[in-house]
């Protein structure tokens, strides 16, 4: 059954579990989920739109993270988000860490730029989707590349007209690899990407809960501009994306967005910030060795409405070759408005899709311009 927009706002009050089932594994979740059992609603029809110089129903999507396999992508795409990112992937099989892998942090104060202190997180979230502050800590897990780039293609299928699908990769260090061999393994996971069927392909340059050197490459300029350069010989037509996280200081930023314009055709903005993130006993949360993790949602929108803004002045004061996608708190309309008030062309929700899955049509039907 078809759900209609009057009816979406009683579909969605008191859903209870998201989509992503926090008490299961991740594998659970690759092999289960989406826990969606619908209704699907009826999705309004919009004027196409651009973005990366393609076609689209909408600038509205999902970033790498919630959209684990073809499954995912399909339903999401059903659901009315037309930019669909595949979570991250490489070009070996990771597992993922252990559960748990996605926690609540209970009522924070909007985080500071340069706020060192701890969080607490909790297993339940606030009833209030426009409230609500996640943490995350997965480590970038990856099935093999012939598991995944079948998948792709079948992901790419399953799409409508004007839904785009990139696919997200990452390169994975090896033991005593250097950087050459990082910026080789993008090229190629670009050029295996494109193979499967992306429609544009993601660098994925921050993970704020991997302790190896490629959740942090968005540090390094110069670095990133490597790759951003190898990748893009390696894309062909396909468009390039680059996913980063926050930068405190704009010299920083501007540094970053200057090394990486007129190879990547976009910057994705801002991944999850680091945190601290400690359970009631005040140990690690998300067990030993996991004490920093990704902090989503409400907590973070400010710090990421204002890097967005930064970014675009730092693109129109050099002249830049970039589009800017915003990420980050978006539960709403408000929250959508203020990223495309500073600038961003796209606007992606990152996590509260799982647990509001019809976001993205109320969305639509209040703004058909986006």
């Amino acid at each position: 059954m078809n759900l209609s927009e009057p009816a979406l706002a009683a579909a969605t009050a008191g859903t209870g579990r998201g989509t992503y089932r926090e008490d299961r594994s991740y594998d659970w979740n690759y092999d289960h989920g989406p826990v969606f059992a619908g209704p699907w609603p009826v999705v309004p029809k919009t004027r196409p739109k651009r973005f990366l110089g393609l076609s689209v129903n909408s600038c509205l999507g999902i970033p790498a993270g919630l959209l684990l396999n073809a499954r995912w992508i399909d339903a999401y795409a059903r659901l009315g988000f037309d930019l669909l990112t595949y979570k991250t992937v490489r070009s070996a099989a990771r597992k993922c860490y252990p559960k748990p892998n996605w926690l609540y942090v209970p009522d924070p104060a909007p985080l500071a730029s340069a706020d060192p202190r701890a969080l607490r997180a909790a297993g339940a979230r606030d009833a209030d989707a426009a409230r609500v502050t996640a943490t995350v800590s997965f480590g970038m897990p990856s099935k093999d590349p012939a598991v995944w780039m079948a998948d792709v293609a079948r992901a790419r299928a399953a799409l409508g007209p004007r839904q785009l699908l990139i696919v997200s990769v990452v390169a994975t260090p090896a033991a005593g690899g250097g950087e050459r061999e990082l910026v080789a393994d993008f090229a190629d996971l670009t050029a295996m990407a494109r193979e499967a069927g992306a429609h544009a392909v993601e660098a994925n340059l921050s993970c704020p809960n991997v302790c190896t050197a490629e959740g942090e490459i968005f540090h390094d300029a110069r670095l990133s501009g490597k790759v951003a350069r190898a990748m893009r010989k390696s894309a062909g037509k396909v468009p390039v994306l680059l996913k980063i996280g926050y930068l405190p200081e704009r010299r920083a930023l501007a540094a970053l967005l200057k090394a990486v314009s007129g190879q990547a055709s976009g910057v994705v903005m801002v991944n999850g910030v680091p945190r601290p993130v400690l359970d009631r006993a005040g140990r690690a949360a998300f067990g030993a060795g996991r004490k920093v993790a990704g902090i989503l949602g409400r907590g973070i929108h400010e710090l990421c409405v204002a890097s967005v803004r930064d970014a675009v002045e730092i693109r129109e004061r050099q002249r830049l070759d970039l589009e800017i996608v915003g990420v980050g708190g978006v539960a709403g309309a408000a929250d959508a408005a203020r990223f495309f008030d500073a600038g961003a062309c796209a606007v992606m929700m990152g996590s509260a899709p799982m647990y509001d899955p019809y976001l993205a049509v109320r969305l639509k039907a209040a703004h058909p311009d986006w």
